[in-house]
């Protein structure tokens, strides 16, 4: 049986587990356009977006040149997205255990908290939020606490087979994923075959 073409894929998993360093990877390996959701949902000074606003953003985006020919979104935000992106052929699954992870956002949040990385729209992570015991104000314990919470949400909808879902439990794993990718446009030019 052939391998199901993969044009509009949709990364999730947990907070600091690579989703988006993933989906620009892929969506770069694929030829098509790339969407960060934190960048939709996210407002300035870490407000949430005005939902019709957002959802009008990601309509933009799928009627984009950019997302003609396919896209690669990045982020969970499933309550938000009211049923935009469901058209996605395949979930990648960034299920990572909890210490890869943990290293990960450690990582990634101090780089950005020493470099003053500006996120979207002006948003830094601050390095005294990790000092903060409020898992909605410190990106480390909230990838600690929503870890379990993704492996049951995801691993529910991965065993009911009811969404295409491609489950990555490994860096390694996700790199090869990453390798075995070919160009959307390869696929579909006559000489693809």
């Amino acid at each position: 049986m052939p391998e199901p073409v993969l044009r509009r894929l949709r990364v999730v998993g947990n907070t600091g587990s690579g989703k988006t360093t993933l989906a620009r990877a892929a969506a770069a390996r694929l030829g098509v356009g790339h969407l960060e959701l934190d960048a939709v949902f996210w407002a300035e000074e870490w407000t949430k977006r005005d939902l019709p606003e957002a959802h009008a953003i990601v309509r933009h985006f799928l009627a984009s040149p950019e997302a003609r020919d396919g896209w690669v979104a990045d982020g969970n935000w499933n309550s938000h997205r009211q049923g935009l992106l469901d058209d996605a052929d395949a979930l990648v699954w960034l299920d990572y255990p909890r210490r890869v992870v943990l290293r990960r956002v450690v990582a990634r949040t101090l780089r950005r908290g020493l470099l003053r990385q500006e996120l979207w729209h002006g948003n830094r992570e601050r390095l005294r939020n990790l000092l903060r015991r409020d898992p909605e104000e410190n990106v480390v314990l909230w990838s600690w606490t929503q870890h379990a919470r993704y492996r049951t949400q995801y691993g529910a909808l991965h065993d009911a087979g009811d969404v295409a879902m491609i489950r990555l439990r490994h860096p390694r794993e996700a790199q090869r994923w990453l390798v075995s990718l070919s160009p959307v446009a390869a696929r579909s030019s006559p000489e693809a075959g």
